[in-house]
């Protein structure tokens, strides 16, 4: 099926030149080729063309989330009738396992996975299997471990009406894939029985499976609202996939235990030799321990490190991937190729150290090496065809293609590069709120760019002090969040947004006429050529769009830089002189910006309508339950925050009677094994004032609370914390 490019406008400016050379390269089978675009100009817009005359199924890689999550949202907008799918790491918190030799400190493994993320992931995969008309949007995610492609297509569970299969052959089929029954709570990945009646939840879709039997023939089939049970369409056939990319059976587990001792055999022999008593030890019981666990519920604790025995894959062999889900002529696009690039090439390293450690010390076996991402050399061999985009190219990607490069420099709005100014760094700070004060007038757009956290939070503070409307943006905020923020800024809630290295590349920002960066001056990264070209481009998309540079001296850097912009803005200045062209900001509306930033609608609460409606689909109802959920957990938390001065003191009498709030005992959940109950119960009279605090399972940092005891020390109780690893658990803390 081939792609339905819908756009209102059509390519302009250096546009349909760029079109006509990237199509002629791949139609010469050039396997790299750059494009250098600069901000502004329309390289999305370049990008679907080229994807839509190509006409295979085509990889989109991002460096960071929050980018990620824009060019989804418009090339969603180009291809409405195709399937773009996104494909990030499901994980909004993520501690890996490590082993610090220095301090004998060993950090388990933590993580909380976002479902929403989670089921993206599982349709883009799915997408995959089912048209030719696939985007997929991702990031280094894509070059991670992934279920076998192959084991994943042949589990497809299918149903046709008219078939001649028992429900009970489905239902097993189903359990088969990771799908699990639940007949009351009907969510993603389960499925419910009523009679002859089946219906499932794919683990991947918005929209549920019923299957209807007539003794042990397939009566009917079709698709419903999961919430309302309403028929959407009639069905003549229904595939459901796996719940998951890693299906596993028992045989295969079975295989694996046999392959994991003979391993550990060899190993704790070698540790052993070493006289490395300690680590055989730990290693044999760890071991031993996953063995168990696997043998009886077929998973265990970090069962990603087993990877390589569970597939049957030879030492040092890679692990299958998003790639492998590819057919073989597929199209790889790397959007801000200067920054994409280098981080794919550094991901197998760093992954790398930090296992060799937990191997050395007898945490794991030598086979989780092999549970890893790609080798820079092995994505280039997966990848038949590469388009390096950027408005810097790195020379990597300048030598693959060549040193030939597609320009893109003259914008179809006819908007040039900004105008850049360098002024001391003396008194920075009150000379940037003077020229915040001028664009709040105007209402435009500030961004502003810090060397670090500290100084970015700090300056966010001392601007609030002074009555601007200010948010800061730093690598610490999840991935959803900053694209909340993001949308904030666009939307008006707030005029500043100050940063650190997330307001650079790709980030779409019509509404920002002036960007400040602070110490330019710092030789660094953060202030290379490349960043300060990209930083800048952020007010590029602005009609009265400048830059500031605050600095004591001009560095290389700022003189490569400034030369470069110099150059294309007189480029630009002369091609509208030529063709009298009038330059005209980029303007988006209200509900384009909420179209490309719905990707953060889930964790945005909103507040309540004066009317409510009934609404109209399955979608808005959806969208609505959302909405209402996320409101009533805002509530929930701020109820958490407000301090309940009645109950804070009890005395260890009271205290045995009814538990308190943060440290359970008999009658409440069972505690965690960390605990202890002293004698004089678990909360002591004159205990200091506590805060009450709900810690959930999705929270994104270790569960930590205070109990006191009572372990008396000269000044009184002495507090003693905990942390905790269990589900809902209500806290107390000392307040501050």
């Amino acid at each position: 099926m081939p792609y339905d490019l819908v756009s209102p406008f059509a390519p302009a400016g250096d546009q349909p030149r760029a079109i006509r050379e990237l199509a002629a390269g791949l139609a010469r089978d050039d396997r790299y080729q750059t494009l250098l675009g600069v901000t502004g100009s329309g390289k999305t817009m370049t990008m679907a063309h080229v994807i839509a005359g190509f006409g295979r199924p085509t990889l989109v890689l991002s460096h960071n989330k929050t980018l990620a999550a824009q060019l989804y949202g418009e090339l969603k907008s180009f291809f409405p009738k195709s399937a773009v799918e996104f494909f990030i790491s499901y994980y909004d918190y993520y501690q890996p396992e490590a082993y610090v030799p220095q301090t004998d400190t060993y950090i388990a493994k933590d993580s909380s996975i976002n479902d929403d993320i989670d089921r993206l992931r599982l349709r883009a995969t799915s997408s995959l299997m089912e048209r030719e008309d696939v985007v997929i949007v991702a990031s280094v995610s894509a070059i991670y471990g992934l279920g076998d492609p192959e084991l994943y297509r042949q589990r497809l569970v299918t149903a046709s009406v008219g078939e001649a299969r028992g429900r009970d052959a489905l239902l097993e089929a189903l359990v088969g894939v990771q799908y699990q029954r639940n007949d009351t709570a009907f969510e993603r990945g389960t499925f419910r029985v009523r009679g002859d009646t089946i219906e499932v939840f794919p683990a991947y879709d918005e929209q549920a499976v019923r299957v209807e039997f007539w003794g042990d023939t397939v009566e009917r089939i079709t698709k419903i609202d999961p919430l309302t049970g309403n028929t959407i369409t009639e069905l003549p056939r229904a595939a459901v996939y796996p719940a998951t990319h890693f299906v596993t059976e028992r045989p295969t587990i079975e295989r694996a235990v046999v392959a994991i001792r003979a391993e550990l055999g060899a190993r704790l022999a070698e540790l052993r030799a070493q006289n490395k008593l300690l680590e055989a030890q730990r290693l044999e019981s760890r071991t031993n321990f996953d063995i168990d666990m696997l043998l009886e519920v077929g998973r265990c604790t970090g069962i990603e490190n087993y990877s390589r025995p569970l597939t049957g894959r030879a030492p040092g062999e890679r692990p299958a991937c998003l790639l492998d889900y590819f057919p073989d002529d597929y199209l790889c696009i790397i959007d801000e190729s200067h920054q994409t690039f280098p981080q794919l090439a550094g991901m197998f390293e760093g992954d790398r150290s930090r296992k060799q450690t937990l191997v050395d010390y007898g945490f794991r076996l030598p086979s989780a090496l092999d549970n890893r991402p790609l080798r820079i050399d092995e994505f280039m061999q997966l990848v038949p065809r590469i388009l390096f985009v950027s408005a810097t190219p790195g020379e990597q990607e300048l030598k693959l293609s060549g040193g030939v490069v597609v320009e893109q420099i003259i914008r179809p709005t006819g908007l040039v590069d900004p105008e850049v100014e360098v002024r001391p760094v003396k008194g920075q700070v009150d000379d940037l709120l003077h020229e915040i004060r001028l664009r709040e007038k105007q209402s435009e757009r500030v961004l502003v760019t810090t060397l670090t956290k500290r100084m970015a939070e700090d300056l966010t503070d001392y601007l609030q002090q002074h009555g601007v409307r200010v948010r800061y943006l730093h690598s610490e905020i999840d991935a959803i969040e900053r694209v909340e923020i993001i949308r904030g800024l666009r939307l008006g809630e707030f005029d500043v947004l100050v940063g650190i290295n997330l307001l650079r590349e790709g980030l779409d920002l019509p509404e920002v006429s002036l960007v400040a960066i602070l110490d330019a001056d710092q030789e660094g990264f953060l202030r290379s050529d490349r960043s300060l070209i990209q930083t800048v481009g952020r007010a590029a998309r602005h009609l009265n769009g400048r830059a500031i540079l605050y600095a004591d001296r001009v560095t290389g850097s700022m003189q490569r830089a400034l030369d470069e912009m110099s150059r294309r803005r007189q480029a630009q200045l002369a091609h509208n002189a030529q063709h009298g062209i009038t330059p005209r900001s980029i303007v988006k509306s209200v509900d384009q910006v909420r179209f490309a930033t719905r990707f953060a609608d889930a964790k945005t609460a909103k507040p309540a309508e004066a009317g409510f409606h009934r609404p109209a689909d399955a979608k808005e109802r959806e969208a609505l339950i959302r909405l209402l959920e996320s409101q009533m957990q805002a509530a929930a938390e701020e109820l958490d925050r407000t301090p309940s001065t009645g109950s804070v003191r009890r005395s260890a009498a009271s205290s045995r009677r009814r538990p308190s709030s943060g440290c359970p005992v008999s009658s409440a959940p069972a505690r965690p094994r960390s605990s202890r109950r002293s004698a004089g119960g678990w909360v002591l009279e004159d205990s200091p004032p506590v805060r009450r605090t709900r810690w959930s399972t999705s929270t994104a940092r270790p569960r930590t609370a205070w109990c006191i005891t009572s372990t008396a020390t000269a000044s009184g109780p002495r507090p003693r914390r905990r942390t905790w690893d269990s589900t809902t658990w209500y806290a107390t803390g000392p307040s501050s």
